[in-house]
């Protein structure tokens, strides 16, 4: 475990120092990003215009769910999706090979590959709006509801990350899986709203199959006190199971790899 702990800190550092290279760049991407997430709650404006609530939702219990949706968002685009597109490239070109042959996991080494630093700034837009969501609620958040959030938030980062090593699985069979990419992105776009807003079987995708509700909601209820203790049970097993079944068909998708002369 501390070799690997060693190997994560190492990438982190290298990933720095070449997005430090050119500093300009870095702010500039780093005030680009703050940008977009502070766009994620111009809809929430404009449905709460004419409204108290949607869904039993207010605007501030909404906000907080945007905030969740903006801290995944970081932890998506500056630690997930880098590493594993460069597994795509890796298959495209035959060179996953060269992973392979190093001595240690092979998901961990493609896991861990690249970062986006500049992502970070998405923690921070995030934290200032709970801020914002909590003082329109009109009170904070208890102890034991930061507590069940933040453990909530690593079963939600790992359904995220599981649902990305799913998708790059589909590399060895389907190269070109840029489309499948930006799909899952669109999709998850839809976890900024409360899954109340969301009716039939939609409701039941986003619980289940594409647990966003998990990710965002969820922690907010938690946040809230409103979330039951069978909803904070449910949350790390279908966690577990995202995990579990993603390790079995990446490593099913490595033996099957037959590199570029296969």
């Amino acid at each position: 475990m501390r070799r690997y702990l060693h190997l994560l800190a190492a990438q982190i550092r290298t990933s720095t120092l070449l997005g430090l290279q050119y500093r300009v760049d870095f702010v500039l991407d780093g005030i680009i990003e703050i940008f977009w997430a502070l766009t994620a709650i111009v809809p929430l404006f404009i449905v709460f215009s004419k409204r108290e609530s949607v869904a039993g939702w207010s605007f501030g219990e909404s906000l907080l769910v945007v905030a969740w949706f903006t801290l995944l968002t970081g932890v998506l685009e500056g630690a997930i999706h880098p590493s594993l597109a460069a597994v795509v490239e890796h298959v495209r070109k035959g060179t996953l090979d060269f992973v392979l042959l190093k001595p240690a996991d092979a998901q961990f080494l493609v896991s861990t590959a690249r970062f986006q630093p500049w992502r970070a700034v998405n923690a921070v837009t995030a934290m200032i709006l709970f801020v914002l969501a909590f003082r329109k609620i009109g009170h904070g958040p208890t102890p034991w509801g930061i507590a069940g959030a933040l453990a909530l938030l690593a079963a939600a980062m790992v359904i995220l990350y599981s649902l990305g090593i799913l998708t790059v699985s589909a590399a060895f069979h389907v190269v070109r899986v840029d489309n499948l990419s930006q799909l899952f992105s669109s999709i998850f776009d839809a976890a900024r709203w409360p899954v109340a807003v969301f009716r039939g079987a939609l409701r039941l995708v986003f619980t289940f199959v594409i647990p966003l509700a998990l990710m965002t909601t969820y922690p907010s209820l938690a946040l809230l006190g409103r979330l039951p203790w069978h909803a904070f049970v449910l949350s790390f097993v279908v966690a577990i199971v995202f995990a579990a079944g993603s390790r079995a068909i990446w490593l099913r998708a490595i033996s099957q790899y037959t590199s570029a002369g296969g």
